[in-house]
């Protein structure tokens, strides 16, 4: 990944337009950008005409090629809340190479008070963007708005999407040759769905001719202002006749869904699925066999948001990268920084060694924004944190930490949730109104057409997840008194462990992790092992909390077992019948280049969420929207890359190839 120069360079003119100096063009007419953009964009991708027929539940996808300003998106989204029924649901999907800082948007927005409504939105969200994929839940869920940042020749042919409007923008061919290629057009074929339209500025007769050989019917029609033509078209070609692995490819959606949703765990992933479901007008019922939500691995008092990323943008860093991202989102919306909830306090992650200062040297070089991190002397970190430390480090400007049940509570008020505690569902049940959640004497506990599994290890006792290959890890985190001299630590410290600002008079430190028990009593051993982690961390820290004074065996713990994978990426999606699945591509155990074309046996309307390990608070959140995308047709928030990295069918696909026997042992 090349992140040398993230952001957009831009001139502002004296008049207050912006000018892209990377591309040496203005963003919009200087006459009047709003005007231009609903001509070019909105009437002639007959938008509002199309958005009035809607039916209810129905979601409409807009594909843009250029963010820019987020003009086009802001007077998408105002048209939108004119014309659209309410209960149905924008998706714009939008690329961008060189994207707006967050003061520049800033300063563009101001540009267009008559969509302050809909830009003010737009702006608490959104900051200094990185390379990659991020998402925003705008307008309490109605509008979904995903940015693809980086080259869209590299983006779109990852995206998965079924598109019915292209926003052909960008700047001018003569001055963005690259972008106006036949790539682009060949992957706006394969994404376009029955029907979609597309609009754009130009009428450069290369871009008419590469659009007609990919299957558009073009035309010219009246541009705007002094713009003599534009071009319109409609995509009548075929879908891509290019082979896709059946047991990645989207489960066939039902004709007339019924939007019911169980979901099982009331855990950071199950709150969270409930949430992205709910908010898309779904009605989400969740099971619990606890008394209350968050009382298992997702009940610690504070979670870190620890976001561990690595040079070589493994398919873990960028996950996280991501997920990171949308959880701060999540976070502003729903909870109060109130010193019980949670706090954006940052985190200063320290070495542990030179090799990994080494590491953390060559992430920092890579140059991402610094409001997402920034390599820290020791006397600088320091200074941050309010406590000496025994080294520099990564600076997470926007980390912090969270008490975990605060932010299932809040995901879970959601109107069309339903929490059902002390309910226990251990099988599953096919039938004509769908699937049946049954408790040990097989009575039903509740009922739905889409059933999503969250819970964690203990999804290994439901039928249709038990293939899955998920480990327990048991980890303490161990409580602390603050003292007068400790309350100075303002920051979360973390290394191979963390240690937390101070929270209602404690702080916590942890969390160990050991693989040879799966109790939940706490350990003096574990404690004791806690105690050393803070010394490492900061011996001056350790000092104020005067921890040779205090006696092991009595601190109060807390432990609980996490749930990973062998690859240690959660698994978030469809669920396939799994002996089924072993027999219909027996094939691939000979020769793992065939591309077989049987479809997948899905278990149709079971999904997981699920192997979150010791990153729940970072990953929850996007996993709920990544479901909830697999379940509505949605775009996938994700790369497909990584959609596949994180997809259940992934370890039966590899015990096949590997020829090994079982899932658990690939």
């Amino acid at each position: 990944m090349n992140i040398s120069k993230p952001f957009a360079d831009l001139v502002w003119s004296d008049d207050g337009q912006p000018y892209s100096s990377q591309f040496d063009d203005v963003y919009f007419s200087r006459e009047s950008g709003l005007e231009e953009t609903r001509h070019v964009f909105l009437a002639n991708n007959q938008l509002a005409e199309r958005w009035e027929k809607l039916r209810a539940g129905e979601r409409f996808c807009i594909a843009e090629t250029g963010f820019g300003t987020g003009l086009n998106f802001l007077c998408a989204w105002q048209l939108w809340d004119q014309c659209a029924p309410p209960d149905t649901h924008l998706h714009f999907v939008s690329t961008e190479k060189y994207p707006l800082s967050a003061a520049d948007m800033q300063r563009a927005a101001v540009l267009w008070p008559e969509l302050a409504l809909w830009s003010e939105q737009l702006l608490a969200q959104y900051s200094d963007l990185t390379p990659g994929w991020h998402q925003f839940q705008l307008d309490q869920g109605r509008v979904t708005l995903t940015l693809l940042i980086g080259d869209l020749l590299d983006s779109l042919p990852l995206l998965d999407a079924s598109v019915d409007a292209w926003f052909l923008d960008g700047f001018a061919p003569a001055k963005n040759p690259d972008m106006w290629q036949p790539a682009l057009y060949a992957q706006m074929a394969r994404l376009s769905g029955p029907e979609a339209t597309l609009a754009t500025f130009t009428s450069v007769g290369a871009v008419r001719r590469g659009l007609q050989d990919a299957g558009f019917v073009m035309r010219k029609v009246k541009g705007y202002g002094r713009k003599r033509e534009m071009l319109a078209g409609k995509f009548a070609g075929s879908a891509s006749a290019a082979w896709q692995a059946p047991w990645y490819a989207r489960p066939a959606a039902p004709s007339l869904p019924q939007r019911q949703a169980l979901v099982i765990g009331a855990g950071l992933a199950g709150c969270a699925t409930a949430f992205a479901l709910a908010r898309r007008g779904w009605q989400v019922t969740v099971l619990e066999r606890h008394a209350e939500p968050a009382q298992e691995a997702s009940g610690n008092p504070q979670g870190i948001l620890y976001c561990k990323l690595s040079a070589h943008q493994t398919p873990l860093s960028r996950f996280v990268l991501s997920s990171y991202a949308y959880a701060l989102r999540v976070l502003h919306e729903l909870l109060e920084q109130d010193g019980r909830q949670w706090q954006s306090c940052g985190v200063l992650q320290l070495p542990t060694s030179d090799k990994e200062a080494q590491r953390q040297q060559a992430l920092a070089d890579l140059g991402w924004p610094d409001t997402l991190l920034r390599l820290v002397d020791q006397a600088q970190a320091s200074q941050l944190a309010g406590v000496a430390t025994p080294s520099g480090g990564l600076w997470f400007e926007g980390g912090g930490w969270v008490n975990p049940p605060s932010l299932c509570q809040a995901l879970l008020q959601h109107p069309n949730i339903q929490l059902l505690a002390h309910h226990q569902a251990l099988s599953l049940a096919a039938s004509e109104h769908g699937w049946q959640a049954l408790d040990h004497e097989g009575k039903i506990l509740a009922i739905a057409p889409q059933v999503v599994i969250c819970g964690a290890a203990d999804s290994l006792r439901l039928a249709p997840s038990a293939h899955l290959p998920l480990k327990a890890i048991r980890g303490q985190v161990t409580h602390l008194p603050a003292t007068t001299a400790s309350q100075a630590l303002r920051t979360v410290l973390c290394a191979e462990g963390y240690v937390s600002p101070a929270r209602l008079g404690e702080h916590h430190v942890g969390a160990s992790f050991r693989f040879d028990r799966l109790d939940t009593e706490p350990s003096q051993e574990e404690t004791e092992s806690n105690l050393e982690l803070l010394q490492q961390l900061s011996p001056a820290l350790a000092t104020s909390l005067q921890t040779e004074q205090l006696d092991p065996a009595s601190l109060p713990a807390r432990a609980a077992l996490r749930c990973t994978t062998p690859d240690y990426l959660p698994v978030i999606g469809p669920l396939v019948d799994a002996e089924v699945f072993r027999e219909r591509y027996a094939e691939l155990a000979k020769d793992a280049s065939r591309q077989p074309t049987t479809d997948a046996p899905w278990l149709a309307g079971l999904h997981v969420n699920a192997a979150h390990g010791s990153r729940g608070l970072i990953s929850a959140p996007l996993s709920g929207e990544l479901v909830a995308a697999w379940i509505c047709d949605e775009p996938l928030p994700l790369p497909r890359d990584l959609a596949e990295a994180v997809h259940p069918s992934r370890f039966l696909l590899r015990e096949l190839i590997r020829g090994r026997g079982r899932a658990g042992q690939a």
